[in-house]
């Protein structure tokens, strides 16, 4: 069997934002055994799944992309929608744009200290799609 449901994160802007339990919250009984899949639908936002527990985390991911991928590179030519922009495409190409966790006892069988993130990188976006797919 396979559930799908598309939902809407909003995430006041940049930054990674922890989902797990938005992402629960929109699911019905998952079956003993399976397969999350995640998809976000934006070409400047990516999901990842890492350290749920440490807030400092969410900063050093943000620190440490901004060094890797800069504003204002003098190398970027897709230019005309600001200078977060294009590093924001390339940000969310190093991150990747889905996710799988395993579901074992109707529960996602994450480690004790994971969770899923959706990692905004633009200033000021506000809302982004996410298909959620159950396979069961």
């Amino acid at each position: 069997m396979i559930y799908q449901k598309e939902i809407t994160v909003h995430t006041n802007g940049r930054g990674y934002h922890l989902i797990t339990q938005r992402i629960l919250d929109h699911l019905d009984e998952m079956p003993e055994k399976g397969l999350l899949h995640l998809f976000v639908k934006h070409t400047s936002a990516g999901l990842t799944l890492n350290e749920n527990a440490d807030p400092s985390v969410r900063v050093d991911f943000e620190s440490f992309m901004n060094e890797l991928v800069p504003e204002n590179h003098p190398v970027y030519t897709h230019t005309l929608e600001g200078p977060d922009d294009m590093p924001a495409h390339l940000k969310a190409s190093l991150i990747g744009n889905e996710l799988s966790v395993p579901i074992t006892d109707h529960k996602l069988n994450l480690g004790t200290w994971q969770g899923v993130y959706l990692c905004e990188f633009r200033n000021f976006s506000s809302a982004r799609k996410i298909v959620i797919t159950v396979y069961s």
